[in-house]
């Protein structure tokens, strides 16, 4: 029983698959629209944009405000165009022809692809450049007016040009990798190091703190004897005992222990 469900289940999903695979059915006016659009795309637009890309073409075009390229194109070829499409379409055009070269030849119309995408109406034209082919993209309002809406050439890339792109893309993402990797290190390796300054700057700003407590306990000891010397009856025991405490404090032992004085001499 159980491989009896497993063989239904399989059937089922092998019948799902091939509906998914199946073209939705066209109506005749959809048909009559995609015919049209082929038509349109293949013997009206592409080469009227690959005609439009000549210095005179381009001056003429340059000096139209968009509603006046929407009159223009409109009353000589037959065509309604966006005018900001067509300008956009126009750039395109003239950036991928010097990519692809002078065009050879252009699709047969019967081999043109088109398709439905909701209120759009999307057709593709293969081109054969000197140098190489390019796909020019040609949407179209699904509707009876067919304007277009946008155009673009993109030139194809062979297998070699795709792997080389893909080889650069993948050098440029493990090299900043790398280089971010090595600039963490480095600033991990600083931790190591800031403490030590750190400390470093503590020690001398310590030892210039006592220099300084050092220097002003001479000079009050050194004023003390001043003050003694300049008193009457001033015992050498006294001055003695402020010269070794002088002295004690000078060298930071704090005790005037092992300090014998054996002479005084005023200098």
């Amino acid at each position: 029983m159980k491989k009896l469900w497993t063989m239904v289940c399989m059937i089922a999903c092998i019948f799902g698959l091939t509906a998914c695979g199946e073209e939705a059915t066209l109506t005749e006016y959809e048909q009559q629209k995609v015919d049209y659009a082929r038509q349109l795309a293949a013997k009206g637009i592409v080469p009227m944009l690959l005609d439009s890309m000549d210095e005179e073409s381009a001056r003429l075009i340059d000096g139209y405000t968009m509603e006046e390229i929407e009159y223009v194109i409109g009353d000589q070829q037959g065509i309604n165009v966006d005018g900001y499409a067509f300008t956009a379409a126009l750039e395109s055009f003239r950036s991928a022809c010097e990519e692809i070269g002078n065009v050879t030849a252009i699709q047969d119309m019967q081999d043109v692809t088109v398709r439905i995408d909701g209120k759009q109406i999307i057709v593709d034209v293969e081109i054969t450049g000197e140098l190489k082919s390019a796909t020019a993209e040609i949407i179209l309002s699904n509707d009876m007016f067919m304007r277009m809406e946008s155009a673009a050439l993109n030139p194809i890339s062979s297998m070699g040009e795709l792997m080389g792109k893909a080889g650069l893309n993948t050098l440029i993402g493990m090299g900043t990798v790398f280089v971010v990797l090595i600039l963490i290190s480095l600033i991990i390796s600083c931790f190591g190091v800031i403490p030590k300054i750190q400390a470093s700057q503590a020690a001398k700003k310590a030892a210039r703190t006592a220099g300084e407590g050092t220097e002003k306990a001479i000079d009050n000891v050194v004023a003390q004897i001043i003050d003694q010397e300049e008193g009457e009856g001033t015992d050498d025991c006294e001055l003695v005992a402020v010269i070794a405490a002088a002295v004690a404090a000078y060298e930071g032992t704090g005790s005037t222990d092992g300090f014998v004085v054996r002479s005084i001499r005023r200098r």
